[in-house]
Formats: C-alpha cells, structure tokens, sequence
C-alpha cells in the first residue's frame, strides 16, 4: 500500500526515509525562501520542524511566499505554515516562535537539540547571531544571501561565503564573521548582479526565493543523508 512517502522511498530506500523521519530543522525566516524551505522538508517528511518568523503575512508576500494568499492576509506566518504542515503530514512535531531572533530572545532558542539550521532571515545582525550560536553549539547551519532585485534562478549557487562575491551581504556578513574567528559559512548565494531598481524599494519574483529555498532544502536533506552513510 502505498503511503505519502513511497515514492520518496523508491528513490532513496527505507534508510533514508527512516533518518528524514527523525530529523529535526530550525527554519529562521519563513518569508520568501524560508518558505519554500519548509515546504520541502514537510514534504520529505521530517521528523521535527522549528520555525521561527515574527511578521504577519501582507499583500505584498503574495508575489513570493508560500503561505501567503488572499485568505491569509494578516494571519501569523509561523501559524499559517503549521497548519501547512498539518496538511501535508500531521505526525510532524511542529514548534513555533512568533519572534524576532535576537540578543534577548536568543536564549529561548535549545539550538544544540536540532540537527540542521536553516538561516533565511533578512537582517545581517540577526543572521550574525545565529550563525556564531550554531558553530559555537557545532550544528550545520546554511545561511540564504541576498535574493531581491535578481531574476535570473539558474545563477544561484551552494557554496562557502567566500565564493559570494556579487553579494554585499556576503561581503559584510564574512568581514564580521572573521572578527569572531568563523572563516567557513555554507550559503545559498546568487552570481547575478542585483538590478538596478529606481525607488529605492528592494524588487522580487516568485521564482528566485522559490528556487532558492527548494536549493537549500535539498542541501540539508543530502547533508544530513550524507552523515549517516544514506549516500
């Protein structure tokens, strides 16, 4: 009998599947690549979802943001995308955190007791923090660059920080991290030149953040795949 897995399972055998099911991920951010992060990794069927988001969706998350729609304008994205989860497996163990990631909230947050971190946050502080936290702790974390103002997703790239060389988030995000003494940083980053928008307001299209956070969904379920010996 066929189950919402088999074929997942088909195509990475029943280890595989086995580990999926036991992991646990802390998404921070679930707008434009963090959702579609979630929504890979719910439909890979993980054991444990974190996601961390304090905004509400708003008309303009339409254009790029999974859970954003009509009919969920103005309800909490982290609430939003559970009820997602829900849908797609009820036996995912879901926590939610209405919050900024911070200085003061930073200690709510057990990130030794998670397998993988995801950083799809869009402050270079917050992603700071996060980042010196999850290699203090020693769990992987990919952290998602800049995706506004890019059009091109065939440009988009998995690599070390140090290859981000288009992205000035990169570049200011790896001159703070060397004063902490953190050289190596897996990000999700774009080769693309950013387009040059005219009002000042940062630009974007559905299908980079999608692209973006689908890539990276696939490099933490390959990653941790890749620890217990599944490839």
């Amino acid at each position: 009998m066929y189950d919402a897995f088999s074929r997942m399972e088909i195509l990475m055998g029943t280890r595989a599947v086995n580990r999926l099911g036991s992991a646990k991920i802390a998404v921070f951010g679930i707008g434009g690549a963090g959702s579609y992060v979630v929504e890979a990794l719910a439909r890979c069927g993980v054991g444990s979802l974190t996601l961390v988001d304090h905004k509400d969706i708003v008309q303009s998350d339409i254009n790029r943001q999974l859970y954003a729609g009509q009919s969920t304008v103005g309800r909490k994205k982290v609430q939003t995308a559970k009820e997602h989860i829900r849908d797609i497996d009820e036996n995912i163990l879901v926590h939610t955190y209405e919050t900024y990631y911070n200085e003061e909230t930073a200690g709510m947050f057990d990130l030794q007791s998670v397998d993988y971190i995801v950083d799809a946050m869009n402050t270079a502080e917050a992603k700071l923090l996060l980042i010196e936290k999850a290699k203090k702790c020693g769990v992987p974390v990919i952290s998602c660059m800049e995706m506004d103002n890019r059009t091109d997703s065939s440009r988009l790239l998995v690599g070390d920080i140090a290859k981000a060389r288009v992205c000035p988030l990169a570049k200011r995000l790896r001159t703070e991290l060397r004063k902490k003494g953190i050289r190596r940083l897996k990000v999700l980053y774009s080769w693309e030149k950013p387009v040059s928008v005219k009002t000042g307001l940062s630009g974007n299209i559905s299908f980079v953040p999608g692209t973006a956070g689908m890539m990276i969904a696939g490099t933490v379920v390959n990653d941790l795949l890749k620890e217990t010996g599944n490839e």
